[in-house]
């Protein structure tokens, strides 16, 4: 009787953790990723084939998420456009032929962000190359202006799917330039990173 009983108690007690671990099991993680595809990334160049051997980033290009706390912190430089990703590599590639996008130095701009999935936001801020950068070599700290001409600061809310925001482009900036677009995320030790190559003509 008393084996019995244990055996039971046992079944009891191993269905009544079924339903936790389903549970646990089919939990969604918290995740948050998107692009800039104004000016278009060169993630998104990638994954529109618009640049070749690009590896896995152009099935996934909204996954550059590296740390955040640039530029004092985040992805070591040389590494920064594929936000310190290895498998993202050849965005931090400046032999490839990355399409540029017109801008005009000291008008509006508008940038735009596609989330595919919303996170809680600090900020979106946007860096661009100063005069005199060397295109031939990946993107360093020292190639970026120090302060974003753009800082979008969100204090936390959770942007919609499609992120637009209106800024000035810096003064006096002419031909071949890198924006680094940083989408900051409040609620994580991350950031995401967005490398786009424009020409100020």
């Amino acid at each position: 009787m008393f084996g019995t009983r244990t055996r039971r108690a046992a079944g009891i007690a191993t269905l009544s953790l079924i339903p936790l671990g389903a549970a646990v099991a089919l939990a969604p993680t918290a995740s948050g990723h998107g692009y800039t595809q104004n000016p278009p990334s060169r993630q998104l160049e990638c994954q529109q084939g618009s640049v070749g051997d690009c590896g896995p980033i152009q099935w996934e290009p909204q996954s550059v998420e590296g740390p955040k706390g640039f530029p004092a912190e985040g992805p070591a430089d040389g590494q920064i456009c594929a936000g310190g990703n290895e498998p993202y590599a050849p965005l931090d590639d400046p032999s490839k032929s990355w399409p540029k996008t017109p801008m005009s130095s000291g008008q509006d701009f508008e940038f735009k962000w596609t989330l595919t999935a919303a996170h809680s936001t600090s900020s979106f801020r946007y860096f661009v190359t100063k005069d005199g950068w060397n295109p031939s070599e990946p993107i360093t700290r020292d190639q970026l202006e120090p302060a974003p001409f753009l800082n979008v600061d969100l204090g936390g809310e959770q942007p919609p799917f499609e992120v637009s925001h209106t800024g000035t482009l810096p003064e006096g900036k002419s031909g071949h330039h890198v924006v680094l677009s940083v989408w900051d995320v409040a609620d994580t030790a991350n950031a995401f990173y967005a490398c786009s190559d424009v020409d100020f003509g």
